[in-house]
């Protein structure tokens, strides 16, 4: 009986720990120390590229408050701004076809340009009509949605032009000690419908992955590991000698 034990007990002391090669990130990383690889380079670094469908937050600044009024979207009050329903309301919508419908100027096509470009575009447009203005341009339907075995799941409002996969994620608090690194989904939206992009967050080819800098309205999916059930957060080891240790009572006792 006391084998039995003793080989239940390392039996659990295998099932039930999570190792250190199964949670660190970018592993491989190490065999490039010696200056073999320092960098990776990724195409898809340059900022997000204006869709149909996006919100986008213009504003117009100038001397004279009466020059820059009619380019507000609604007339709202000032404090409704403050809130992300308020700049929301106040933002542009890009149409199907690319455009956006700007006060006194009209129809300006926006589509496959960054936010950078878009600003650049309508400062030049505005310039015609009058002086001493200045133009901000803002994306306002930015957000991800972390799912899975991440601490803190949701949908979160990002306010920079671009982020990476584990910007994302340090976001939700990082993941979980069971979530299967090796095996992250990326679901895109596309204009056909929806893409699945798998990752290894363990591998350093993720830098030069296409989902490794995310999109609006991207969702991350973090997958359990197949052993999660067998698992635990801090493993017992109270309730286990506990255990053994009334189970060799009783022996004795029955002895």
């Amino acid at each position: 009986m006391k084998r039995i034990l003793f080989f239940v007990f390392i039996a659990l002391m295998a099932t039930s720990c999570v190792s250190l090669k199964k949670v660190k990130y970018l592993q491989d990383a190490e065999n490039y120390s010696k200056g073999d690889k320092t960098e990776f380079p990724n195409s898809h670094t340059t900022d997000y590229r204006v869709q149909p469908g996006d919100n986008l937050y213009i504003d117009v600044k100038s001397l004279d408050t009466k020059t820059s009024n009619p380019f507000l979207a609604n007339q709202t009050m000032g404090y409704q701004m403050s809130t992300e329903a308020g700049v929301y309301l106040n933002s542009y919508l890009v149409n199907d076809s690319g455009y956006v419908n700007f006060p006194v100027v009209g129809k300006v096509l926006v589509k496959g340009l960054t936010v950078n470009d878009v600003r650049d575009k309508l400062q030049r447009v505005v310039d015609e009509y009058f002086q001493f203005t200045t133009v901000t341009v803002k994306l306002v339907n930015f957000k991800i949605s972390l799912l899975g075995e991440v601490v803190r799941p949701g949908t979160y409002q990002v306010y920079q032009n671009s982020i990476n996969v584990f910007q994302a994620l340090s976001m939700g608090g990082d993941l979980t000690n069971f979530a299967n690194r090796k095996k992250v989904s990326v679901i895109r939206k596309t204009k056909d419908g929806s893409s699945i992009h798998t990752i290894n967050l363990l591998k350093s080819d993720i830098l030069t992955s296409d989902a490794y800098f995310l999109q609006p309205d991207d969702i991350v999916y973090v997958e359990p590991m197949n052993n999660k059930n067998f698992t635990f957060e801090a493993f017992p080891y109270a309730i286990l000698f506990s255990t053994i240790s009334t189970t060799l009572l009783i022996l004795n006792f029955l002895k």
